[in-house]
């Protein structure tokens, strides 16, 4: 069955949001990795024409998230565990650097972000708890100083929602996420940069661990499926 695609309301400008839209869609998995798509469906189901469609997709595919298919229209960029041991590898090393900073400001982040997410993975909402997770790291990146840090996350955290949204839509969310985020907020807030960097390391290494190991199960289920349907 074809993905379905809420309608956008009328203006003369899509190409925002139906980028936002197509985003959101790949990163929560109603564009399952490996989907064909194509310009003229989705500007169907969306009730725009197809030039802010076209733009969108470009953006997509200059992001990697999207890749030409055999034939006509693109592919949702399949998942590659070691694509994304890499990715992390370079994430933990922005995280690091911004809890190092953060701490060296004595910087406070905002309690409600802990207890939001304690909330949120309580839930059985993905995108409550990707958007909670990242607003986590954003308000560190913040806290840093350094607007260059959140710049470079960023296009990262476009493939990490992805795999965090395979992965939470069949296995829930790591149960110790939030005491690593609440330990790392108070060794900034006290001002120790070496222990906020050292703590956000070994939970970059933990998440990084424990969403390639998981996304070699969906992976595993995914393909399981596709020999089911021949």
């Amino acid at each position: 069955m074809p993905a379905k695609l809420l309608k956008l309301q009328a203006r003369t400008d899509y190409v925002d949001e139906v980028y936002k839209v197509l985003l959101d869609a790949i990163s929560f998995g109603t564009l399952a990795p490996g989907m064909r798509i194509t310009q003229e469906d989705i500007a169907e189901q969306l009730a725009v024409s197809r030039s802010p469609v076209l733009q969108a997709l470009r953006l997509l595919k200059k992001d990697g998230l999207v890749i030409d298919a055999p034939g006509r229209g693109l592919l949702v960029t399949p998942l590659d565990p070691a694509w994304i041991s890499h990715l992390y590898e370079i994430r933990g090393a922005l995280d690091s650097l911004a809890a190092h900073l953060a701490a060296g400001r004595g910087a406070k982040l905002d309690k409600t972000i802990i207890a939001n997410g304690r909330r949120a993975s309580r839930s059985d909402d993905v995108k409550a708890m990707i958007d909670a997770d990242l607003a986590f790291h954003n308000a560190i990146y913040a806290a840093s100083g350094n607007p260059l840090i959140a710049e470079t996350a960023q296009m990262h955290w476009v493939h990490l929602r992805r795999v965090m949204g395979a992965v939470l839509q069949i296995s829930g969310q790591r149960k110790s996420i939030w005491n690593e985020h609440a330990a790392i907020a108070a060794a900034i807030a006290e001002g120790d940069a070496r222990r906020a960097a050292e703590l956000t390391d070994l939970h970059t290494a933990n998440a990084r661990r424990n969403l390639v190991e998981r996304l070699g199960l969906v992976l595993g289920k995914q393909n399981d499926q596709k020999v089911e349907d021949m």
